[in-house]
């Protein structure tokens, strides 16, 4: 087959999709993998990378970008038009112009460029899950900062959560439908078009970290993480492990401190509490993305493998992010997030309930007597983060998914 495969996000959507690239390729089929171009070292051997122009991670980090994340409900709507749509038209063209003879396209349920390919070409199409993101009574949608709102309220908040991101973007959907693909406006969420379709999800979560829910239908399927090596990303650089290796083994294993693509707002003060909470807990630490003055106890790293990284550590403090959740756990040490916003409070939650961190800490309440106190108290543990890790380590989520898209 020829497959295209859609890695829209930052470094821990692409991944995922890299993984599965790779597999496929290695399967015989001929793969694109469509992705910003900062990600073209992901492709791999046997995969053909399609850069896009426009990197979200980009847009987000640019200075117009942090002043629409941080505009307050009616700004964010208004954002979408002035800051999303100019560069989701140029976005929308090179992907259509990617995918165009693919014969399955694999995408992220974010954007619906499945539902709207298949649409334009009439090839099939699978849906991608990063979060369980199809409608349970087991737990609400990941999007709902809270625990439970009963069996009712959980099946209904994705309903909630789905029409209410149509009313955000649907004019804007309608718009690059009409002006880019020359399609029809929908009338509705896509997702709920996708789901009476009854059109297969793959979900690149593990059901270790997230029990498959008994009341998803037979067309949803929970794969398992979809992996990639440290190893097979590498490319260049100071190496695998950021160039510490020798802060490495100079002393105790260190914690790793990084939120990713995410940004806090007062990131001078959360640099000087995290740096503070290490020195209070008496620990070492590695710190990404934060404007911390190395020393002898506190060592700065750029992008580096986290797999490999996290191995290393005591314990991994992070956002919260899928994919960053996904890796930490595997690495088997104890994981303390500290979530922003989206889906980072339910893996914050996940860890948690699985006994492999603490309860979440709220980046906006992070404090070095908060910090510190999670950082006392990992060696309760690292017995479950442990076991866990091991079990992360050999499932083959990928395997399980390309089996999946094979057999359809």
């Amino acid at each position: 087959m020829r497959v295209a495969v859609l890695g829209i996000g930052s470094r821990g959507d692409v991944q995922p999709c890299a993984a599965l690239a790779r597999g496929l390729a290695g399967r015989g089929h001929e793969v694109t993998l469509v992705a910003a171009g900062r990600y073209a070292g992901l492709a791999g051997p046997g995969v053909t990378f399609a850069p896009m122009s426009v990197d979200p991670l980009a847009v987000t980090e640019s200075e117009a970008g942090r002043r629409w994340l941080a505009s307050g409900p009616l700004g964010f709507v208004r954002g979408f038009r002035t800051v999303v749509e100019p560069l989701a038209v140029i976005l929308v063209k090179e992907v259509d112009a990617a995918c165009a003879d693919a014969d399955l396209v694999l995408a992220p349920a974010l954007g619906a460029f499945g539902r709207h390919l298949h649409e334009r070409y009439g090839m099939p199409y699978r849906i991608l899950h990063f979060q369980p993101s199809e409608p349970t009574r087991e737990f609400p949608n990941p999007l709902v900062p809270r625990a439970s709102l009963g069996p009712l309220g959980n099946r209904a908040s994705y309903a909630l959560v789905e029409r209410l991101g149509w009313m955000v973007l649907g004019r804007m959907v309608n718009r690059l439908r009409a002006g880019v693909l020359g399609l029809g406006p929908m009338r509705g969420s896509p997702f709920a078009a996708d789901r009476r379709a009854r059109v297969p999800v793959l979900c690149g979560v593990s059901p270790l970290v997230v029990p498959r829910p008994a009341d998803w239908p037979r067309h949803v399927h929970m794969t398992g993480y979809w992996r990639l090596s440290g190893r097979a990303t590498a490319t260049g650089g100071p190496g695998w492990l950021g160039g510490i290796e020798d802060f490495l083994e100079a002393g105790p294993p260190p914690v790793f401190v990084g939120f990713g693509s995410m940004v806090p707002g007062e990131p001078e003060r959360v640099a000087d509490e995290v740096v503070a909470a290490l020195r209070k807990a008496r620990m070492r630490g590695v710190v990404q993305g934060l404007p911390v003055t190395e020393n002898d106890d506190v060592r700065v790293v750029g992008e580096v493998a986290h797999d490999l990284l996290f191995a290393e550590m005591a314990a991994v403090v992070h956002h919260g992010g899928a994919g960053t959740t996904g890796t930490g756990l595997a690495s088997g040490v104890p994981n303390i997030v500290c979530p922003f916003f989206s889906d980072q409070p339910f893996w914050g939650r996940r860890v948690a309930a699985l006994g492999a961190g603490p309860a979440p800490l709220p980046i906006r309440a992070l404090s070095r007597d908060g910090l510190a106190a999670r950082l006392l108290a990992v060696s309760k543990y690292q017995e479950n983060s442990a076991q866990l890790g091991r079990l992360l380590r050999v499932e083959d989520g990928v395997k399980s998914a390309m089996d999946l898209i094979e057999r359809c």
